[in-house]
């Protein structure tokens, strides 16, 4: 919990009385490789703060293909906002890609904290701010760039996430075949 205090405090000022009510609303959670904490289909109230490890969200098309949205490693945000600002059933399933630890908020939790604490609001929209940056960049990477400039890109982003991340959720992340993902990385073994 210490380390999500300090992420937040690194960014804006918290009143000791917000961080006791962000320890009361927040709960500390290992997730083992695996685990799903949150399922396609299912009321969404939940959203995750990940403190170590790896979490992706993913959707699955009528086929059975999963389709990579997000990765969340340490310091990152994620759970289904589709699902939590529209009241709608979720159409993505986050999953712990490896043993990972994360801290739980419920959304009522969170919104409660926004009217209480008002300084928790600039830290919020920061964080809107940085996803929405994160997902627009990706969508223009997905349009301006060649797969092998799109996964530079990707190792850049996440160094270390190749080593306990399925071929499949970085090809699907990436917007290609596993087999092209595979020539990509044999072109820059030779190199």
């Amino acid at each position: 919990m210490e380390q999500l205090i300090n992420y937040i405090t690194s960014k804006i000022s918290l009143s000791p009385e917000a961080k006791d009510y962000i320890y009361s609303i927040s709960k500390k959670r290992i997730v083992e490789k695996g685990a799903v904490l949150i399922r396609e289909g299912q009321k969404v109230n939940k959203i995750f703060f990940v403190t170590e490890g790896c979490l992706s969200s993913y959707c699955t098309d009528e086929v059975g293909r999963e389709h990579t949205l997000q990765f969340a490693i340490k310091n990152w945000w994620i759970s289904d906002y589709i699902a939590i600002y529209t009241n709608e059933r979720s159409k993505l399933t986050v999953e712990s890609l490896k043993k990972s630890q994360v801290i739980e908020f419920s959304t009522q939790g969170l919104e409660d904290l926004l009217i209480k604490f008002p300084e928790f609001e600039v830290f919020q929209r920061n964080n809107l701010e940085r996803h929405l940056v994160s997902l627009q960049k990706r969508i223009l990477n997905q349009l301006q760039l060649s797969a092998s400039e799109r996964y530079d890109v990707f190792v850049q982003q996440y160094p270390d996430i190749e080593l306990f991340t399925p071929n499949y959720h970085i090809a699907s992340y990436l917007g290609i075949t596993q087999e092209s993902l595979s020539r990509i990385r044999v072109e820059r073994a030779k190199k």
